[in-house]
């Protein structure tokens, strides 16, 4: 249980500031594509299409505004790292030179976690919300406008199973967050009261609760994952910690290219990529 204290203290310290989170576990496995609303991305190495998935609307809602808005119009893949993934969305790389520090801007705001897993996962083509680490966002706010593209690479079924064993481990620290935020009056009331004894039994109760749940509702990867990343690839590691919120339909032949890019030691490209105008398509 230390993880799950450790998260407990960091949200109590938290619990101050915006809202947080919300971890889903469940999902269809296949989303219907058919009607999610879909986006066009001209890069400078070609056109890249993206579904968005509606089970993530905080996201899907907030990349259309964006999108509305010209946002990423200009902004530079200012970290690629080769069968991993591309990453972009801040808008500082716009106007940076080529000894910029970049991967720390964006609108201002962060983004209510939507962590639907097993639903939707890592595998390659995935779209997903970049964030900062749990040491200083345990609620897994995400990014409000970075974003990245897995490519990854084919795991053995041997390391889907390491990586399957700490699953439980992440699913129920999504839960112990989820039951936190529906906990949050009164955990508040039992701050101001200085009741220390009254938020450490919050705390045993809310873990017990969320590994029960969990006990219950084990994750796992399916045959159909499974085979996923086994033929196609991706990075499994990341399950259950980041927000998909959507997939690649149309280009990731070009997501391959620029995943090929020189890079430098910051993981930018050497030569500059980026999204000359991204459009809703109609």
């Amino acid at each position: 249980m230390r993880c799950v204290h450790y998260i407990f203290t960091a949200l109590l310290v938290l619990v101050l500031s915006a809202t947080g989170a919300v971890a889903q576990d469940n999902s269809q496995l296949s989303p219907d594509l058919k009607n999610c609303t879909k986006v066009s991305l001209e890069t400078s190495m070609g056109r890249i299409v993206v579904a968005l998935y509606n089970d993530t609307p905080i996201h899907r809602d907030n990349f259309l505004k964006l999108v509305k808005q010209g946002f990423y119009d200009g902004v530079l893949f200012h970290r690629v790292i080769k069968d991993f993934m591309i990453q972009t969305g801040d808008p500082a790389s716009r106007t940076a030179d080529s000894t910029a520090m970049l991967g720390s801007g964006g609108p201002g705001y962060d983004l209510l976690a939507e962590i639907v897993f097993p639903g939707h996962y890592h595998k390659r083509g995935a779209l997903a919300a970049a964030r900062s680490g749990d040491q200083v966002n345990p609620n897994r706010h995400s990014s409000g406008s970075q974003f990245y593209i897995v490519t990854g690479a084919r795991v053995t079924n041997q390391q889907l199973g390491m990586i399957e064993m700490k699953l439980g481990s992440q699913m129920v620290q999504n839960t112990f967050v989820k039951l936190f935020e529906q906990h949050r009056d009164t955990l508040m009331q039992l701050y101001n009261a200085g009741d220390s004894t009254g938020l450490n039994n919050l705390e045993k109760q809310l873990a017990a609760q969320a590994k029960d749940y969990v006990d219950k509702n084990p994750a796992y990867y399916t045959s159909e994952m499974k085979k996923t990343y086994t033929t196609v690839g991706g990075t499994p590691h990341l399950d259950a910690q980041y927000t998909v919120f959507g997939e690649v339909v149309e280009g990731m032949d070009v997501v391959d290219k620029i995943q090929a890019v020189e890079t430098n030691a910051a993981d930018r490209p050497k030569t500059d990529v980026k999204i000359l105008k991204a459009t809703i398509v109609e």
